[in-house]
């Protein structure tokens, strides 16, 4: 790590695992990282904890002894955008679906290597921070039934408000701007993730579902988001 990413990582990271072990040695981590680590046991203390040091970041495993991540996030999330990084011992289709479901941005599977961890961590503080330097862009996208206000993070569906994550944002956002072209799955990871192309995208396939479910008539048979197979997604214009 260079002396001028040093000065820019110096954001609380709030660790949310019962397992003592691993606490001690994702502080040690973080640490050498340059990161701010707080440490959580269980669901409670990191909720109480989440509320009373606001970390950039919270790193959250998924199997907790008293309250379940799952809940956790789903809590967490309802007051604070911030990015949260969902751990799971369970290389499990249905766990890693249910835990983006709640608001996770993307999930590790235990055991997984600290380079890969910090890698994840810094890729979602970063399109966190430009998620909030976005906030100052001028940019109205306006479609029949279908408006995204790119300043004010908002969109309005057939008339109603509809409360989008900071990803599900990112997500719409980019499609929309390539209105009738295609955007590979590649591109989309590195724009809305900041990974690269080897990176699992099981993320972004709930990601797009979720999206699909809040501006779509009919999730099950998308007009607007339509899937090029094997290669990535694109976005079609809603029409009256």
């Amino acid at each position: 790590m260079n002396q001028g990413e040093k000065n820019i990582v110096s954001e609380k990271v709030l660790v949310v695992d019962d397992d003592a072990e691993l606490r001690e040695l994702l502080r040690r981590v973080l640490e050498r990282e340059g990161f701010e680590p707080i440490l959580a046991e269980n669901g409670v203390e990191g909720l109480v904890k989440e509320k009373a040091e606001d970390p950039a970041i919270v790193v959250l495993d998924l199997m907790l002894p008293d309250i379940d991540g799952v809940e956790v996030c789903r809590r967490m999330r309802k007051r604070a955008s911030k990015p949260i990084l969902m751990l799971t011992a369970k290389d499990d289709e249905i766990d890693i679906v249910v835990g983006l479901e709640v608001g996770a941005d993307d999930y590790v599977t235990k055991p997984f290597s600290n380079r890969e961890l910090i890698a994840r961590i810094r890729a979602l503080l970063r399109r966190a921070k430009e998620y909030a330097q976005a906030s100052d862009e001028e940019e109205l996208l306006n479609f029949s039934g279908l408006r995204i206000d790119a300043g004010r993070h908002e969109v309005v569906v057939r008339g109603e408000p509809v409360r989008f994550t900071p990803k599900e944002f990112d997500l719409l956002l980019l499609l929309a701007r390539n209105d009738g072209r295609m955007v590979t799955r590649e591109m989309i990871l590195e724009r809305v993730w900041g990974y690269d192309a080897s990176v699992d995208s099981r993320t972004l396939d709930v990601h797009v579902g979720r999206v699909r479910a809040k501006i779509e008539e009919d999730p099950r048979q998308p007009r607007i988001i339509v899937t090029i197979p094997s290669v990535g997604y694109k976005f079609v214009a809603p029409s009256s």
